[in-house]
């Protein structure tokens, strides 16, 4: 069976799969029973009630009278530009239908449509399906939503799939290798038990029932992940004497929003399992999912598979469980496309299509050859600008990663028209193919060598950081004492609680000051700059750069290159040399950021890239500063927590061939790389007349 038990020989699946699956429809409740798992769920509605497993009758928490109980999907929504709070729907069906029953299979279908009679009735038709196989140690959910031309226009920011768990067997949840860790209760979270900090996700434990967590910062968002990472995480109920494990397993990422990159919540205390399928988190605004009105759309969320293991002849081996769990996943993922699924919307190996080619990096700067892109991130995601899949949701997206010499290849790929997209670690900027490729069921194209230029002007003079999307090579402080999550302590400290407050710790007068070729990013570059709060206000901060230059050429153009790892609600002012020779010299910024990755815990959010044209005569022959002063936008009650992180920082000397870049004489220019895409944003100041500042 495709979804056994990897753990044990001798397991009630094996003696299970001789009976195979039973289905019993009750007036208001249908139960599917393979004689491994048993899933009883409300019937039209299709809340899933029960998770009977192991002799257990259900290890899910479920009353019927609270909403937010036993596994059920939900979204977040409104109507564009209706200025009223957003909607939460958890999609309750009305129709209920059996699609599939046999000894081998039972499919599940509730659905609901869209009813413009019915006041706030949620525009898109909902179809949730369960699946379970025979001998299978789990079972399958998958929804289609879809949108008629006709259907008032909306916007998603949250679309999940949600399971709330037995709070008396499950304690012990697991993330990752690192992220594992016997959990508080959701009780502790509640005053008197803990004390709220600056947003309602963080709370210290200063009264939790078990003592063991007292004094520690409990936070959602301390334990999640990239797509790219979130393969499989959960809970196992440690106290029992015979331990089981509850897992959800994303077999494929297609079906996400916001490309590998895109950082989304896991498993957290309830205890709650999640999967994320639309989210705003750590992108903000820019990833809201929008469909207009005229416009026809579909799409197929998963499957993803709820697994349940056990070890009954292993004792209290929680560690046997994960890397059974592991196990499993990775049989799911090499199962994928899975060839049991009802849904036409869902197409099987056979009617889908491949793409093969190399990557190669030419900047001839570095080298005299092209590069292969080894270890790249090459993906197909909607047509659109470089970088545009990070916050792309309407459609499916399919990414791998180089071999050492750039080669890829991207199997199991949905009929349709996508851009080919690439990133390469270690290399600035976004790659997109020249044309939009057609992927047809059955056929694999090949696009043959592809070459990436990355953006450059000149020479690097010098460089800050590693242009890998990430702060994670910076200096990341330990946290306050008061503020522990004990997991965090020796790794992924950046998870630590309260960070950004360790800023005005470690510089309480003078702001940050790097030298380059003398300074240590690791130890002297701060992983995040932020606002300061002094009193009641919000102060902008100033980090300069000091370095020196052997020689200038005062007639040509100099680049300075920034790329931010995050950024919250704020604006960049950059001035070089304070402006002492000639001109200004100010730099400003548009309004950035809306990711909130600096107080949820992230080491990256949405990347943004900037550049900035230096007119030769600002730079001075010796040693020049270049500052970078931060300022909050919007109102303090929008964002308590503004800053950004920066990933990598090059000044490029002029062209050592060609035509040399000049800027005007009377102007100062800025180009913005918003979003990552190539949609470039020119915006000139012309100083002397606008009367700009600085903040």
């Amino acid at each position: 069976m495709a979804a056994a038990s990897l753990l044990a020989t001798a397991s009630p699946e094996a003696a299970a799969a001789a009976r195979g699956v039973m289905l019993r429809v009750d007036p208001h409740q249908v139960v599917v029973d393979n004689g491994v798992v048993q899933v009883s769920l409300s019937a039209p509605e299709g809340r899933i009630t029960g998770v009977g497993y192991g002799g257990e009758p259900n290890l899910l928490e479920y009353d019927a009278g609270v909403g937010d109980s036993g596994g059920y999907w939900d979204s977040v929504w409104n109507y564009p530009g209706s200025g009223q709070p957003a909607l939460y729907d958890t999609l309750e069906s009305t129709e209920f239908n059996v699609v599939s029953s046999s000894e081998d299979q039972v499919e599940l279908s509730f659905r609901n449509r869209y009813n413009p009679s019915h006041q706030n009735s949620f525009p898109l038709n909902i179809d949730k399906r369960l699946v379970m196989l025979r001998g299978s140690s789990g079972f399958y959910c998958y929804a289609i939503f879809e949108h008629a031309r006709d259907y008032p226009a909306l916007n998603i920011t949250e679309a999940r799939l949600v399971f709330k768990l037995n709070t008396q067997n499950f304690n012990y949840m697991s993330i990752t290798d690192d992220i594992q860790r016997y959990m508080p209760s959701a009780i502790d979270r509640d005053e008197p038990r803990a004390v709220p900090l600056a947003y309602k996700e963080a709370v210290l434990l200063v009264d939790p029932m078990e003592p063991q967590f007292r004094g520690e910062v409990d936070d959602k968002y301390q334990y999640s992940l990239d797509n790219k990472d979130n393969v499989v995480h959960g809970w196992i109920s440690s106290s029992d004497p015979n331990p089981m494990g509850f897992w959800v397993i994303t077999p494929s990422n297609e079906f996400k929003s916001g490309g590998p990159f895109k950082r989304e919540l896991t498993s957290h205390v309830g205890p709650t399992s999640l999967t994320m399928f639309f989210g705003t988190h750590y992108v903000g605004k820019y990833m809201v999912f929008k469909i207009d009105i005229g416009e026809s759309w579909k799409k197929v969320l998963g499957p993803v598979f709820v697994y349940l293991n056990s070890s009954p002849n292993r004792g209290n081996n929680l560690q046997a469980l994960w890397e059974d769990a592991k196990a499993q996943a990775q049989a799911e993922a090499r199962n994928w496309p899975y060839s049991f699924l009802a849904s036409p919307d869902f197409p099987k190996a056979d009617e889908r299509g491949s793409i093969t080619g190399r990557l190669l990096v030419r900047d001839r700067y570095l080298s005299k050859k092209d590069m292969p892109a080894a270890m790249a991130y090459i993906g197909l995601a909607s047509p659109g600008q470089p970088g545009s899949w990070a916050t792309e949701s309407k459609g499916y997206q399919f990414w791998t990663m180089a071999a050492s010499d750039g080669a890829f290849r991207i199997d199991n790929v949905r009929e349709g028209v996508y851009n080919l997209y690439a990133f390469v670690p270690g290399v600035l900027g976004d790659y997109c193919y020249s044309s939009p490729l057609t992927i047809a069921p059955g056929r694999s194209i090949s696009v043959g060598d592809l070459v990436f230029e990355p953006p450059r002007s000149g020479p690097t003079l010098w460089e800050i950081g590693i242009p890998d999307r990430t702060a994670a090579e910076f200096y990341i402080p330990d946290p306050d004492p008061k503020y522990i999550n004990r997991l965090f302590v020796d790794k992924d400290r950046y998870r630590q609680y309260g960070l950004w407050e360790r800023y005005a710790d470690l510089y309480p007068e003078n702001d940050l000051v790097f030298t380059v070729g003398k300074g240590d990013e690791s130890k002297d570059w701060f992983f995040t700059h932020v606002t300061r709060k002094v009193g009641q206000d919000t102060v902008p901060v100033t980090w300069q750069i000091r370095f020196n230059l052997d020689s200038i050429i005062a007639d040509s153009t100099y680049t300075l290159r920034i790329a931010l790892a995050a950024a919250e609600r704020c604006r960049l002012q950059v001035q070089v040399n304070r402006g002492a020779r000639g001109g200004v010299g100010v730099f400003t910024t548009p309004d950035m950021g809306d990711d909130n990755a600096v107080a949820r815990h992230g080491i990256h959010g949405l990347q943004w890239s900037l550049e900035f044209a230096i007119p030769g005569h600002q730079l001075l022959q010796g040693d020049n500063t270049i500052d970078m002063k931060l300022a909050q936008t919007g109102s303090a009650a929008q964002a308590k927590i503004v800053g950004v992180m920066y990933d990598y920082i090059r000044l490029e000397g002029p062209s050592s061939g060609g035509v040399p870049k000049l800027a005007p004489l009377d102007r100062v220019w800025m180009g913005v790389l918003f979003l990552s895409s190539v949609a470039f944003l020119a915006m000139s100041c012309d100083l002397a007349r606008s009367g700009s500042s600085w903040i």
